[in-house]
């Protein structure tokens, strides 16, 4: 059960990240000047799918904090790094966003970092 709510943690930011970038992808670009751009983030809020990301993120929290009482910070914290790796994985498969040679690599380097973590 442990694990679980790094689990929690992990998929909750990944839903967040992606659903954010979807949703701003259809939102366009971010207007000029200062009142404008306040205009369009406070629009954002009203999206449901916007909410939801809040409403995920306060999730992770949670957990995280549930986490905290379980692990060690310096234990549980590379986990998190899978956050990265999921997001590339999942922007690139439903978002169709790019993936390359030094992204795999990279991905490949940080997930051989939390085994090496997970064995300490």
């Amino acid at each position: 059960m442990n694990y679980t709510y790094i689990l929690l943690t992990i998929l909750c930011t990944v839903y967040a990240q992606l659903v954010i970038r979807w949703q701003m992808k259809s939102a366009g670009v971010l207007p000029p000047g200062f009142t404008s751009k306040i205009a369009f983030v406070f629009f954002q809020f009203l999206n449901p799918w916007i909410l939801s990301v809040c409403f995920a993120s306060t999730l992770a929290i949670i957990s995280w904090m549930a986490a905290m009482t379980k692990f060690e910070i310096s234990y549980a914290y590379p986990f998190l790094s899978l956050s990265f790796v999921f997001v590339l994985l999942f922007s690139s498969l439903i978002l169709g966003e790019s993936l390359n040679i030094y992204k795999i690599v990279g991905t490949i380097l940080v997930t051989l970092g939390v085994m090496v973590t997970f064995k300490g």
